[in-house]
Order: structure tokens, then sequence, then C-alpha cells
């Protein structure tokens, strides 16, 4: 079955390191379609990615999954250049050291043709020094997915100093193309863009249970429930909109946007002591209790893709 025309011309897709974020990805791409080929040189790394396939895979059908979408059209080796040898777009997993991820890239550029997307997943790493070692560094782009990418639609697309806009904007398509919510990260900045926002909420919960004004509970509840709530179905800057009014925004910043430039200057800094760790740990080992690591995950992926579908039907904005 050729998906090209619904996939963006990309038909196999190479994906390089199959531990949590791989293993997902190649899940999600098997799920809408494609050919994967996947490597990881690690021992028993086959086996423990077929083994999360199939784990995802009742979470995927839940989704919905369009024909062709087969758990069989994943093949393996743990050898890079074979696994890359005729792939369209390579999802790259490896671990988030630069270091790793320069030697990384050189060998995936020599493997493939130079008009393969060389995709990162990276959390944090600038493209730039990614693809530094590259003889075609204009094809290298970061494609940061959210955990778990088989689940949570959102992908952040940027490149790096020499990435060229015809590989932003393929690999845009091509996500968008296969269900995903691509958003574009249009400067270089540690962590990209979702990673900062949450990482900011992070700070000041942490630091809102060291001081002891909170616990963790606490915390999870005052979000998942609150804000939380809101945040599923727009971000910050609409929901401050709605929350105005007639007056919208512009309200909003008039009245309100005093006490809450107070609040930012009130923000605290936190550092993750052994001690702030240690009550972090305990705290939501004692908020989990008995419940099954593994339930817990199924019913979590559960909730997030009946909320996805139930977005897709409703539009809040133009």
């Amino acid at each position: 079955m050729d998906n090209s025309e619904n996939n963006a011309g990309i038909t196999r897709v190479g994906v390089v390191g199959t531990g949590v974020i791989g293993a997902s990805w190649a899940a999600y791409f098997l799920a809408h379609g494609l050919d994967v080929m996947a490597t990881d040189p690690a021992d028993g790394a086959e086996a423990r990615l077929r083994a999360d396939v199939a784990r995802f895979w009742p979470t995927l059908e839940r989704a919905g999954l369009p024909e062709g979408a087969s758990q069989d059209r994943l093949s393996f080796t743990p050898d890079l250049a074979a696994a890359l040898e005729n792939v369209q777009l390579v999802q790259e997993n490896g671990p988030e050291r630069i270091d790793f991820k320069i030697e990384l890239y050189r060998q995936m550029d020599a493997a493939t043709a130079q008009d393969v997307i060389l995709a990162s997943s990276s959390s944090t790493l600038p493209v730039s020094r990614m693809q530094s070692a590259c003889a075609h560094p204009e094809r290298v782009v970061l494609a940061h997915p959210f955990n778990p990418p088989h689940v949570v639609p959102l992908v952040e697309i940027g490149g790096g100093n020499h990435t060229a806009d015809w590989a932003i904007d393929k690999a845009f398509d091509f996500y968008a193309a296969i269900g995903r919510k691509p958003i574009r990260v249009r400067q270089e900045v540690f962590g990209h863009i979702a990673n900062r926002l949450q990482a900011a909420l992070w700070q000041e919960a942490y630091s809102l249970v060291e001081r002891g004004i909170a616990t963790v509970a606490d915390v999870d509840t005052a979000i998942a429930w609150g804000p939380g709530m809101r945040w599923a179905m727009a971000g910050p800057f609409l929901n401050q909109h709605f929350s105005g009014g007639a007056g919208g925004i512009a309200h909003v910043l008039a009245h309100l946007g005093p006490p809450t430039e107070a609040i930012f200057r009130d923000l605290q800094d936190v550092h993750l002591s052994p001690e702030l760790c240690a009550k972090i740990v305990a705290q939501t080992d004692e908020m989990i209790g008995d419940a099954d690591a593994a339930e817990v995950e199924r019913n979590r992926d559960a909730l997030i893709v009946d909320l996805a579908k139930r977005k897709a039907g409703v539009k809040l904005v133009p």
C-alpha cells in the first residue's frame, strides 16, 4: 500500500534508538501505515521494542487505525547503516549527550541520501551542535515530541544554523500529515518551548513542596483539577482571553496584570537538593500508594486519546 500522498511523500521511516521514546515513535509510525526500520545496538533491544509496540497497540487501536497499519511492517537490525539504507526520514532518539549526538549524526548523514530528513527527538540540545559534523547539515531538524509520542500530539519542529527551510517545511508537513500537532521553534533555545514552560511550573511546584506550603498531592490536585482542566482545552493566552469576558485579554492585562506581575517577582528559586528530592519521592510514593503502574499508564493513555479525539471535533478559534 502506498501512503505517500497521505504522509507528505514519506512511507519508510528509520527509528534510531528504541528506548522509551523510540519505541513509542515506532508504534505510532506503524499505526499510520508506515514501514519502520528500527535500530539499536543494545542487547535485547529488538525483543523489548516488539514487546513495547504490542503493549502500545491497543491504545493506538482505540485512537483508530487507518488501512495498512500493522505491527508486521516493523523491521529491526542493530546495524545503523543497514537500517537507514532506504528510509525517507529518520527519527533519532539517542542519549541526551552532545558528543554522542554529533558522532551519531555524522554516521547517519553518511548512511542516507542527502534529501533524507534527519529528525531529532532531543529534549534540550541545539540542532546547530548536532549537525556540526555532517556533510549535509541542511536536512537536520528538531522534531521533539512530548512523552509518550504515540499518544500526545505535540511535536516541536526547528532547525540549526545550517538547516534549510525546505527541510523544516517537509518535516512540519510530515508530522501534520500523520496526525501530530507540530509547532515551529523559531529560534534555538535550550529546552525548546514546551519543556521551558513546564520547567517554569515545576520550579514553583518544587518550591511550594520544599517550603511546606503544599504537598506533592496538593500540587497535583491543584493543577489536574484546576488550570489543567482549562489548559487541556486551550493555551494560557486564549484562557486569559476567555477570563476577560467581553474585554478579553486586554481587560485581564489592564486589571490583573499588576498583581500577576507581583506574583512573578515573588516566585522562588529552588535547587534539587538530596533532601528535596527525597521529600518529593516519598510524597509521590505515598500519593500513588498501591496503584499498579501499568494500569495507571493505560488509563492515562486512554484519557489522552479520548480527549484528543474530542478536541479534534471542537474548534475554539478559526
